[in-house]
């Protein structure tokens, strides 16, 4: 859904108090009329003061709130969400809220919305257009609907001068309005998160990047997101397959904060100055509302050389077996493998040449899943019926296996970044038995 245009809580105050101001209202006007005030008695000017107190008790409330108390009465948290069950839940979510302690409102700010009946939606999608918008709910609403599906609620209470706390306040409903809480979504460098990050840290004066980003992080983007995919085995595999170096690149704590659970974690660490020359920590304290009834992502992500090398032995041993003796078996496990690698290539050569998606730019995956695979169809049915590949055919398997052993010296290089081994074991063995079942001498068939 989209987001709405303002934090809508105060309105809706406002109009449950719309009765009561009428009520009130008529009630002070029989009791009191400047032009008549000579005319009334003193327990009719007590009863007008009684009355006039109850109407100032009663509107208070409806003017006082999240968007215009002063700083010494905002409390700021981090509001930290647990991963769902779709995929796009799986990476957690997070919110700033914001509580006025004294008429008790209190709004969630986050970053994290998105419409499926936007224009171009799924093409923008591919294209790594992303529109996000930001949204505010009251507290209430919004953590009902995380308790009902089961993920997780930690609200870390932080530390920030009354200056700070309005600061952030003000920053976040200028972010709200409809001209500024549209933004261009980025998986890793500009999300939901990191926009709560950043709003953080602006309104800290920058303590939070000084601290972190002197600090190692844990993983790489291609850890993260294998680990927090691993509930999703064929969308973890697709999304590994398409990631490029970028992905390999080492973190340190602030990049990995691009993550809930990693900036939750994170904040633990930070002191900021307590107002009497000393320090305190940002987090003042931590509590968990609700505990994640959904699985929760494995602490470190899994191991796919074991798996993937496997898969490309078996695969390779079936090709090198039904050569001889089951030859359309082995055209059509042959074809099974080509159309996929071709498929694949020609995927991760648009994501590079036609997409914003910078982290899967210049993937070496190229080199062992490329559209030359097409080439090596048509030589592939002529061995069934016993006749040798042609010269262009022997050129295209010549040029795709070199492809393949630059992807393994790219791999065994010093300075490496792209880790993708995984891959390299499962395609190298299925390109070798390719090459011998159609290097061998050709034997004519019926």
């Amino acid at each position: 859904m989209p987001a709405k245009a303002g934090i809508h809580i105060d309105l809706r105050q406002a109009c449950r108090w719309i009765p009561a101001f009428a009520g009130m209202t008529s009630l002070i006007s029989s009791a009191y009329c400047p032009c008549a005030l000579e005319e009334k008695s003193p327990e009719s000017m007590r009863i007008f003061a009684l009355l006039l107190a109850l109407f100032l008790l009663a509107i208070a409330p409806a003017h006082a709130g999240v968007a215009n108390a002063p700083g010494a009465n905002l409390e700021v948290s981090l509001v930290t969400y647990g991963p769902g069950d779709v995929y796009w839940e799986r990476f957690g979510h997070d919110a700033l809220e914001l509580r006025d302690t004294v008429s008790g409102e209190a709004v969630n700010f986050n970053y994290g919305v998105f419409d499926f009946n936007e224009k171009n939606f799924f093409l923008n999608f591919a294209r790594g257009r992303m529109h996000y918008l930001m949204d505010a709910e009251p507290t209430d609403d919004e953590e009902s609907y995380y308790v009902q599906v089961g993920r997780s609620i930690t609200r870390q209470r932080l530390a920030l001068a009354p200056e700070q706390a309005a600061a952030l306040r003000d920053f976040l409903l200028w972010n709200l309005r409809p001209e500024n809480a549209g933004y261009n979504y980025d998986y890793y460098a500009d999300n939901c998160t990191t926009r709560v990050r950043d709003a953080l840290d602006k309104a800290l004066g920058g303590v939070i990047k000084a601290r972190l980003a002197t600090q190692a992080g844990g993983m790489s983007y291609r850890q993260q997101t294998d680990r927090l995919m691993s509930a999703q085995p064929w969308l973890m595999l697709l999304l590994d397959l398409g990631l490029g170096p970028y992905a390999d690149h080492p973190l340190d704590a602030w990049q990995e904060s691009f993550l809930p659970y990693e900036l939750q974690d994170n904040l633990r660490g930070i002191r900021v100055p307590d107002g009497h020359g000393g320090s305190q920590p940002l987090v003042q304290d931590e509590r968990l509302l609700s505990p994640n009834h959904v699985a929760v992502p494995p602490a470190q992500a899994p191991d796919l050389r074991m798996p993937l090398g496997l898969a490309g032995l078996v695969f390779a041993a079936a090709l090198a077996l039904t050569a001889r003796r089951q030859p359309t078996i082995h055209a059509l496990l042959g074809t099974l493998y080509l159309v996929a690698a071709g498929l694949v290539g020609l995927v991760l050569l648009a994501l590079w040449t036609l997409t914003s998606h910078h982290s899967a730019w210049a993937n070496a995956n190229l080199l062992l899943f490329s559209p030359l695979a097409f080439l090596v169809l048509p030589a592939l049915w002529r061995m069934r019926r016993g006749i040798a590949p042609t010269r262009y055919a022997n050129a295209v398997l010549v040029l795709q296996l070199l492809a393949a052993l630059v992807a393994v010296l790219l791999h065994l290089l010093p300075g490496t970044v792209q880790q993708n081994q995984p891959w390299i074991l499962l395609a190298l063995p299925v390109w070798l038995a390719l090459a011998w079942s159609l290097r061998r001498p050709a034997t004519a068939r019926p």
